[in-house]
Formats: structure tokens, sequence, C-alpha cells
């Protein structure tokens, strides 16, 4: 039996390809940038820091906004995950209600 040949690939798919692989890099690295800072954020939280938590819970909110806003996360993750380091942010702050 003849050998089946590999179906040939167009231009534009090969470029979609190598458009992909880049996409992926720089998806992965933002990814990883948020969790890094997600972890800053929890630490100045353990060491009971506020004022180092506030600062870092600003630029953690920045970064995941702008993360949605170009689409490498969901906006509803973006949308729990700020809400989530905000109430652990302000978990450390003194309540206003007394």
């Amino acid at each position: 039996m003849p050998e089946k040949s590999t179906p040939n690939k167009s231009k534009s798919a090969m470029k979609r390809a190598r458009q992909s692989v880049g996409r992926t890099l720089k998806n992965k690295s933002v990814k990883n940038m948020l969790k890094t800072m997600f972890k800053k954020v929890e630490k100045a939280v353990a060491d009971k820091n506020s004022e180092n938590a506030s600062k870092t819970l600003k630029e953690a909110i920045s970064a995941v906004d702008k993360a949605a806003r170009k689409g490498i996360i969901h906006n509803n993750t973006a949308s729990r995950r700020v809400s989530r380091l905000t109430r652990l942010v302000n978990s450390l702050l003194p309540s206003e209600a007394a």
C-alpha cells in the first residue's frame, strides 16, 4: 500500500501556527505575572502589613483588569479574583461599622 502523504499546509495556516506560538508565550507570561502579584498581596496580608497590602492590591487590580481587557483571562474570572483579593485586604483594615 502506498504511504499517505501529509496534506499541504496553506501559507495562512502556517502563519496562524506561528502567531499561535507567540501568543501562547505572551499569555503564559502574563498569567504567571498575575499569580506572582496575587502571592505578593497574600504575603503582605499574612505579614499584617496593611500599607504594603493596599499598594500591592492596587497594582494587582490594574494588572488583572488589563489582562481581562486584552482577553487573556475572562471578565468574570478577573472580577472574582479582584473581589477575593479586596476582601482579603479589607480584613486587615479596621472596620468602619464600629
